[in-house]
């Protein structure tokens, strides 16, 4: 396991309740607990500056983390992060301990490779729209991918890679494809540009004040024509 995510805390013994958690926060202390595989949860605190350093890292937030408690090593994937909503401060952090034979379910990045290959784009003008950055995966700790690859070296104008046509390693679940093929979602597609589309508007929008200009000018002669009919009756 990289030292990036290896993530010293310890056992919280200031007690608990807002009264205690504000004193943390005081002391630039982040109160935190972790939960799950088959324990108690653990009340624990982190200081802020080194949970702050490590999560400049974007990985962070989807890896297996090692905490050191009390001098043994938890697996743990970081559940909820809580910030001060006007301050850049870290108020509180969830921890979910995992196991060897449990199952965890995680979020992974998406990375888009090929898409200057694509027929789509490299000779039929086409522009790429990512439509996820990441999938919920459900594995083994163990089996927990740093991402997952999308290549769109394949696509056309107009078509889309779908959660299915993904390559997830052995043992790696998409979410979405256990509840069925109807959460088949698309994840990134290849599109004609936003200009061309929008040039069609003003031309029509043009078309139809003068086609109304050319019906309002027929009408006062077809009223003309009714006019001395009307007198001679």
């Amino acid at each position: 396991m990289s030292n990036e995510f290896l993530l010293n805390a310890e056992v919280r013994t200031s007690g608990t309740g807002r009264g205690a958690s504000r004193r943390l926060r005081h002391a630039e202390i982040v109160p935190a607990i972790m939960y799950g595989a088959g324990h108690e949860p653990m009340m624990l605190e982190i200081t802020h500056k080194e949970l702050a350093r490590k999560l400049e890292n974007d990985a962070f937030y989807s890896h297996i983390l090692t905490l050191k408690i009390a001098g043994k090593d938890h697996k743990a994937v970081l559940r909820d992060l809580q910030r001060h909503p006007a301050r850049n401060k870290l108020i509180h952090a969830d921890f979910q301990s995992v196991s060897d034979t449990q199952r965890i379910t995680m979020h992974v990045p998406l990375h888009f490779v090929g898409a200057e290959l694509s027929p789509g784009m490299k000779t039929q003008g086409g522009v790429v729209s990512h439509l996820m950055n990441s999938i919920e995966v459900r594995c083994l700790a163990k089996d927990l991918p740093e991402f997952i690859t999308a290549d769109m070296s394949g696509l056309s104008l107009h078509q889309s890679i779908h959660l299915s046509d993904l390559k997830v390693p052995d043992g790696v679940q998409v979410v979405a494809l256990i509840q069925g093929a109807d959460h088949d979602l698309p994840v990134a597609s290849v599109h004609a540009p936003q200009a061309i589309v929008e040039e069609a508007a003003p031309v029509a929008a043009a078309a139809a004040p003068a086609a109304g200009a050319a019906s309002g000018a027929a009408a006062p002669a077809a009223d003309a024509k009714a006019k001395p009919e009307g007198k001679g009756k």
